[in-house]
């Protein structure tokens, strides 16, 4: 009987430190989370990145050096909002070219969902896939319940370097607002 008493003593005390072990492990992992929803702030270097394409083709940031880039992230393809905010950048295609600047969106869909996205909306622009959600966590742009981007938009210039950041995002001025600091910063 005595010896039972151990054991269970024992698995009382196993069991405590697994459940303190596991806490930390909680703690830690979301001290890291609050480090990695931190934006990228104006004047810093932009996190690259590497993604696939509604082409299939990798992407990085590095393949934009030279020209500005509108990065912008939205919750998922094929929503009104999403739609709305993607034919307003389609729409002023031609001004960004014109401006050196190329248009890049990015969400947690699929490249199939992405390719269907574009093939519906005739979106000639990228639309790259973060289903990991790594890269939209390095811009601090996953959505409070971690499930989709947030619809944030960074403005980083020829160099790298971020520029402009816009959070909460409203897709119908949207592109008009970009467009107007991308003219602003050019002066």
């Amino acid at each position: 009987m005595k010896s039972q008493v151990r054991r269970v003593k024992q698995s009382m005390r196993n069991f405590s430190s697994f459940t303190f072990g596991a806490a930390a492990i909680v703690l830690a992992a979301s001290s890291f989370v609050a480090r990695a929803a931190e934006l990228p702030a104006v004047g810093a270097k932009a996190p690259d990145f590497t993604l696939k394409s509604q082409e299939g083709k990798t992407v990085s940031l590095k393949d934009f050096k030279g020209q500005w880039v509108v990065l912008y992230f939205y919750p998922k393809d094929m929503t009104q909002g999403c739609t709305i905010e993607a034919h307003n950048f389609q729409r002023d295609q031609s001004q960004y070219t014109a401006k050196k600047a190329a248009i890049v969106g990015v969400s947690a869909d699929s490249v199939d969902s992405h390719v269907e996205f574009c093939t519906k909306e005739n979106l000639t622009f990228k639309l790259l896939a973060d289903p990991s959600k790594e890269m939209i966590g390095s811009y601090g742009s996953l959505s409070a319940n971690g499930a989709v981007a947030a619809r944030n938009t960074f403005l980083i210039d020829p160099q790298g370097v971020v520029r402009k950041v816009y959070t909460q995002v409203k897709p119908n001025p949207h592109s008009e607002e970009v467009l107007a600091a991308l003219t602003e910063l050019q002066k």
